[in-house]
This record gives structure tokens, sequence and C-alpha cells, in this order.
């Protein structure tokens, strides 16, 4: 594969999903009969997108399995096992995500063989490991996007935890005052997501109750009574009281390392991540929850969120990220304003959020390009160029 292709990509349905959002992204009349929560650019197991080559379709996981260096790079193959190193999502949460984070590499090769030897079926319920891979994330907000990530410093949580739970968590919270370090951040986590169901409840009861009275004071309050109305006998209802609350403006990110716990609030964002599917949850969910083994992966400790603007250079603005296996820009085009792709890259899926433009290069005829519309560009193709009045968004492998 030495062209441009066009990509077709697979829609997850999930009940925190929107009716409208990604629609509305793809050109299809909302509201749609399922919520639709992730759309799918790459070529994971769970869910390849299909390429357009030769007047048919075939899925992008079995071209690279056929052509790696020319689709990924002779390097990039040669470093991933021959596989898209990055997995490209548009997800769209009306209601929240659950509570949950994700393993480092050691963690998921470790649990993926457990769970392989255990003989749990991949499409189980309780499996918590669906490939050997890490994923660390980027989350690049296309609307106003609200979310919690990390732990906050442990005095704020005592801070927060007097005014709600003071009377229900007395215990815990004054071991936590007692204990302000690591360890007795993970004894204090592990306490409250395992107590009885009864004891939930009365913590759950108190802290609505108290939140309603200090609900204009910060947005953890707000949050609590949102998330007591949805879930009212689920502990992770006063997730708000220990992970930061972030607020991401259209065009501004965060990144995400494995181990940190996070559950996304509302909102449409982009998400670009290694090649995983691997979640462990911990609350929130309808889906299996593992706390045990979320305790397990997680990093206790406060987290310093920082929001990430993009780097500008011209017509293309990059976000830094540690990652190796991924990086996001986004490419604006306008009038005499033409996007000329590098030289020296790897593989490419853009996507296109608004506007329309064209996208040539070398020995291939024009392609149009129009909101919702995806493009895989193989490292074979040597260069291309865009042009047209469009907002796009490419990504890449780090290098």
């Amino acid at each position: 594969m030495n062209r441009i292709g066009l990509l077709k990509n697979i829609v997850k349905e999930y009940s925190w999903g929107s009716y409208t959002a990604i629609p509305r992204l793809l050109g299809k009349r909302p509201p749609y009969d399922k919520p639709q929560a992730e759309l799918w650019m790459g070529a994971h197991p769970s869910g390849s997108s299909t390429v357009k080559t030769g007047g048919k379709w075939e899925p992008l996981s079995d071209l690279i399995k056929k052509n790696p260096a020319e689709i990924l790079g002779r390097k990039c193959a040669e470093k991933y096992g021959e596989q898209l190193p990055y997995l490209f999502k548009v997800i769209a949460a009306s209601e929240p995500l659950s509570i949950q984070a994700h393993p480092n590499l050691s963690q998921a090769k470790k649990g993926f063989k457990r769970e392989n030897r255990l003989g749990i079926p991949p499409d189980s319920f309780n499996r918590n490991y669906k490939d050997e891979n890490h994923k660390p994330e980027l989350v690049c907000a296309l609307t106003d996007f609200e979310a919690l990530c990390g732990f906050r410093p442990v005095s704020e949580i005592v801070s927060l935890l007097t005014k709600t739970c003071s009377g229900t968590l007395k215990k815990q919270l004054n071991a936590l005052k007692k204990n302000p370090d690591s360890s007795g951040l993970k004894s204090f986590f592990t306490n409250v997501m395992t107590m009885d169901f009864n004891r939930k409840k009365n913590v759950i009861s108190e802290a609505t109750e108290n939140s309603r009275i200090f609900a204009d004071e910060n947005p953890a309050f707000k949050w609590i009574l949102d998330l007591a109305g949805k879930y009212p006998s689920d502990i992770g209802v006063i997730a708000p009281l220990f992970l930061n609350y972030i607020y991401l403006e259209p065009g501004q990110a965060m990144f995400l390392p494995s181990g940190e716990l996070h559950s996304y609030l509302n909102g449409v964002a982009l998400e670009l991540m290694a090649n995983s599917d691997n979640v462990i949850r911990g609350g929130l969910t309808a889906k299996h929850v593992d706390v045990e083994e979320l305790s397990n992966i997680l990093k206790f400790r406060s987290l310093k969120n920082k929001i990430i603007l993009p780097k500008k250079n011209k017509s293309e603005g990059t976000y830094k990220t540690p990652a190796q296996e991924f990086v996001l820009s986004v490419i604006s085009v306008y009038k005499d304003n033409v996007y000329t792709g590098s030289r020296r890259r790897t593989v490419e899926i853009i996507l296109c959020i608004e506007g329309k433009a064209n996208i040539s290069c070398s020995g291939n005829d024009k392609l149009n390009i129009a909101k919702g519309k995806t493009f895989i560009i193989p490292a074979s193709v040597k260069k291309y160029s865009i042009s047209g009045k469009a907002t796009l968004y490419k990504a890449a492998v780090s290098l």
C-alpha cells in the first residue's frame, strides 16, 4: 500500500455515549437510535478500521501484516512488532465514564498472561486485560470537557472530606491525617472502596446531604450530586473529593500516564493512546469492577495536571508529551496556507473535524477531505500536501 487510503472506522456503543455528537461529526442525521460513545481509528483487534484499496475495503490490521515496512515504516515496524503503535479515538461522553486506570507495560504483560493461564475468555465480563500493552493517553477537547484525574494533595482531600463525610468517614479521615503519604493514601482508598454495602450507602447519604450546602463553592460538590443521581449506591460517587477536577476548553489537552486514576465526566474529545484496550475499573459503571487489581496498578501520589497547548509551527501545532508510541498535532489550512507533510515520517492518520480541503501526493490524484473523513497516509508516501479551508487532527508516531 503506497497510496493515501480512505478509512472506515468502528463506532463503539456504550451507555455513557452521546446520541448526537459522533453522528453529527460523520454527517449522519442525529439523534442516533443508540448512544455513540467512541469512534476508533486504528488497527486494534477489538475494532480495526478498514481501508479502501483497489475498490474494496480491507481491515487495516490485515494490510499492516502484509506490508508492515511499507505502511508503518521500517524502523517503526521493527520497534513495535509490525503493529500500529497507537489507537486514535473520538469520545463523546454525555454521562460520566467509570473510575478507571490503565496498567504499565510490565503489569499489562503479566496480567494478560495470568488471565490467559486462568482460562478467562477474551470477551468475558470479568476480563481485565485484553492485550499485553500499556495505555498512556492524551485527551484533547473538541468541546468544553470535564474530567477527574489523579489524586488531589492529601491536604485538599482532608479538607473536602471534613466538609462532607466527617461523620461516616471519621476513622478513615483520622488515619489519613496521621499518614498523609503514599501508603496512607492507598490505605484510605482501598478501605473506602471495599466497605460493605450499608456503610457505603451511609457515606453517600452524608456526602450528598452536605454537598447540597456547599454546591456553589467547588465543582466537586456539584458532581457528587450529579453522580449520586445516576449511581445512588456506588461509593465512586465521592471520587470528586479525592480526585482533581479538570476543565478543558476546546483545543486544550492533558496527558495521562499509566497508573493514574481518572474519569471523564462530560464532553467530546480526541483520545490518542498506545494501542491497547486495557481498563481496570473501580466504580461508576455496570461493567466489571476490580478494586484489588486497580489498587495494584495505581500510583498513590498527588498529581499536578498540566494543560497542554499545541506548539505551533506554520500550519501545524504539536501537543508535546513523553509518549513514544504517538504524537498528536492539529493542522489548519486556509487560502494560501498549505500544509506539507514531513519527509521524515512514519504512518499517519488524519481526521477532518471542520471544513473542506484536498489532499494530494506525487503519483496520486487529489482526494477530497470533508468533516468526519479519515485518511491513512502510509510511510511509503514520501510527499503530500493539504490545501483548502479546514481543521484536521493528525495522529503519528513520535520520532
